[in-house]
């Protein structure tokens, strides 16, 4: 141990961020061990080093007794007080006994310890900087795929996006950048793993927040996410400022913010409603691009039953269902959709309920 290796702990400390006391403490702890097992030491010891000049002292401890049972960890008071006057019984008294070969196991333990202490620190720099990233997107680049799974490189790290949080309809390829929700990071024996999901809603939900500036200043509020990922989504906005509206701030002008959206999640797409806290105007809304023509509400079961005209069925409804399902998810209702020619006729006027223009959509 020399001046050297103080200087180099204490860039350590600067450069990786760990402290020097810690790594002090470890590499005396780690030379204790080395001292008990290469030199077959059962007393009491303890190391030091000294911070300022590195040299390293071992010394054997013996705690003040009246009587001496054990030698290697008592010493009788009589004994002691010859050493120095004010020892009593209880005191401890260290003797050095620093072996003159210890130096070559000292430094390669040292160096074990640090590299150790470092790659701990290391990762537990990183576990906290990507738990603090969980909920939020991370863009990485595709390093490889292995029986399924894809690993991404993130730059300090490596994360995991799994078949069951891969869009079906997408085509991974290797050193490809791709954005991704974390979706949960576990701190492991090995490090940290951090999880990935391309499917889930809350991927969507950052997208728009990247690219709405009204969403990421609070302005426009994401009120519901609806998702079938890779195939179609549905998105309700509210806007807590009357000029402004929530729906055309999410397509942006000429429907660019959402077409950057799309483009990222490979071509799903996004309806965009506007939220309304009138279950009627609100069901009627989540069915676009469908028109509709009446509502009628059972707030008690939470069911609605929409009428739409003969034309307008199938839109609403879509393909096997996807359009009438995501606006279910989205509202939290259940929609029972009927045709204009097979409702029963009634002359309740339903335009109170519903303005044309709440049903912009991209797709």
């Amino acid at each position: 141990m020399n001046i050297e290796f103080i200087e180099a702990i204490h860039d350590i400390e600067k450069e990786k961020g760990v402290s020097s006391d810690i790594l002090f403490e470890a590499i005396e702890q780690a030379l204790l061990s080395a001292y008990k097992k290469n030199f077959g030491s059962s007393q009491n010891a303890r190391v030091h080093i000294d911070r300022t000049s590195g040299e390293f002292i071992v010394f054997s401890r013996k705690e003040v007794v009246e009587e001496v049972t054990d030698e290697n960890a008592q010493l009788s008071l009589k004994a002691a007080q010859k050493i120095n006057p004010i020892y009593q019984i209880g005191d401890i008294v260290e003797f050095e006994v620093t072996p003159r070969n210890f130096g070559r196991i000292a430094a390669q333990t040292a160096k074990q310890v640090v590299v150790q202490r470092i790659r701990e620190a290391e990762r537990g720099i990183i576990y906290e900087e990507y738990l603090n990233k969980e909920n939020d997107i991370v863009t990485g680049k595709i390093q490889r795929i292995e029986t399924g799974n894809i690993f991404i490189d993130l730059g300090k790290t490596e994360a995991i996006l799994a078949p069951s949080e891969q869009i079906p309809s997408e085509n991974y390829v290797q050193n490809e950048r791709i954005k991704a929700y974390v979706l949960e990071v576990k701190n492991t024996p090995k490090g940290p793993q951090i999880l990935l999901s391309r499917t889930h809603p809350g991927l969507l939900k950052r997208l728009f927040e990247l690219e709405v500036p009204e969403i990421h200043d609070g302005i426009v509020e994401i009120k519901s996410i609806a998702r079938e990922a890779g195939s179609r989504s549905k998105i309700s906005v509210h806007s807590n400022d009357e000029n402004v509206d929530p729906v055309g701030a999410c397509v942006g002008p000429k429907g660019m913010r959402v077409q950057a959206i799309v483009n990222e999640l490979n071509g799903e797409k996004i309806d965009i409603v506007r939220f309304s806290n009138d279950p009627m105007k609100y069901v009627a809304n989540s069915l676009s691009p469908a028109k509709v023509v009446k509502v009628e509400v059972n707030e008690m079961d939470k069911v609605a039953k929409v009428v739409v005209p003969d034309y307008q069925l199938s839109l609403a409804i879509g393909k096997e269902g996807q359009n009438a399902r995501l606006a279910a998810k989205l509202t939290s209702w259940k929609i029972d959709i009927k045709s204009q020619g097979l409702a029963p006729k009634d002359e309740e006027i339903v335009a109170e309920y519903l303005d044309d223009d709440l049903f912009n959509s991209n797709s």
